[in-house]
């Protein structure tokens, strides 16, 4: 469920697949951090670049490349690859949104947030929008429990204390190509309380 996984029938042909000479260069500067014989330990961080290289997702000719650097069997970075929920095994949209639904989102609201995501973005769950903007998934907590509810759009941009409304208005920002402001969506400094401090309020009095 937390990730974009391959079904032979949606999963476009890739015929090919290398690192751009720049970013074979990372991947050479990440392996050299191993000892000799080590390099496999460098597989997320070359699978990155490579889902980064290809567009968001992981087509099998990438994964096998990154197998072919760090001289690994396929089958092992299939593995890491089908594991972990950041790597994506078919393609996603522009913008990737990743809806938490563990316990404490779903405490508050974040069936209506995932609702707000699928009416706005037009596509449901594990899909990708017909205009290729957007798809969807529901993930596992993405620690920010205090703020909940939460989403995660592509790699690095987080947006909380989100409600049905506050999501369709994000997602429509998105859509005219605007950068959103991220973190939390209502008036709190980062995770203090809403609407400011509750205790302590003032110095005491020196005596």
């Amino acid at each position: 469920m937390a990730m974009v996984t391959a079904d032979p029938q949606d999963v476009p042909k890739v015929a090919s697949f290398a690192f751009s000479a720049a970013n074979l260069e990372k991947a050479k500067a990440l392996m050299a951090q191993y000892p000799a014989g080590r390099q496999a330990s460098a597989v997320i961080a070359l699978l990155y670049i490579a889902q980064e290289q290809a567009g968001g997702w992981l087509p099998r000719v990438a994964m096998d490349h990154v197998a072919q650097v760090l001289e690994m069997a396929p089958i092992r970075v299939y593995e890491v690859a089908s594991f972990y929920t950041m790597f994506n095994l078919k393609p996603v949209g522009k913008h990737h949104l990743q809806v938490c639904t563990t316990t404490p989102c779903w405490l508050r609201g974040s069936d209506a947030v995932l609702k707000a995501c699928q009416d706005a973005a037009h596509c449901d769950v594990g899909e990708v929008s017909a205009d290729g903007l957007f798809s969807i998934v529901e993930v596992e907590c993405l620690g920010a429990c205090v703020n909940a509810p939460m989403l995660q759009i592509n790699n690095s941009e987080f947006y909380e204390d989100l409600d049905a409304n506050s999501t369709r208005a994000l997602i429509e920002s998105l859509r005219r190509g605007e950068k959103p402001s991220m973190g939390t969506q209502v008036s709190r400094q980062t995770s203090a309380p809403i609407g400011g401090p509750t205790t302590l309020k003032s110095q005491p009095a020196k005596g």
